[in-house]
Order: C-alpha cells, then sequence, then structure tokens
C-alpha cells in the first residue's frame, strides 16, 4: 500500500472535496481514513503568546546571567 497526506473539506453533504489532486498515474480503488483537524484549543493548553513571552522571558534571563544547572532543574520536584 502507498499512502498520501492530503488535506479535504466535507461538504454539508458528506462529499470529500480534495485541496489537491491525488498523484496517481492510473485507476484505482483507494482506501480512505479520515482524521478530523480539531478546531477547538483546549482551555489547559497555553496560548501561543503566552508561550512566545515566556521564552524570551527565558532568553532575556540567560542573556543576563540568571541561569541554573540543568542539574538543579529536578530538585524537590518529588518532596510532598
Amino acid at each position: 500500500m502507498i499512502a498520501q497526506e492530503i488535506m479535504a473539506i466535507v461538504d454539508e453533504n458528506g462529499q470529500l472535496s480534495l485541496d489537491t489532486p491525488l498523484t496517481l498515474h492510473k485507476h484505482s480503488r483507494v482506501k480512505v481514513i479520515v482524521l478530523f483537524v480539531e478546531d477547538e484549543i483546549d482551555e489547559d493548553d497555553e496560548s501561543k503568546e503566552s508561550i512566545l513571552e515566556d521564552l524570551k522571558t527565558s532568553l532575556q534571563q540567560a542573556k543576563m546571567g540568571k541561569i541554573r544547572p540543568v542539574s538543579e532543574l529536578w530538585d524537590g520536584i518529588d518532596d510532598e
């Protein structure tokens, strides 16, 4: 079996409309597996803006020498 990943739209009648044509050179029967793209963002997930801001802060701290050895990152994590 050969696999191709192609995005598509499902219309109001449940019919698939491919964004781009399949690259086949002959008429073939195919097996279709539909994976739905989730539009909703999990509320527990951080926004891209929040993550970017945290990364900028971390970079500024590193440039100022405010760093910790990797060996200390997990210190106290198992304390109850």
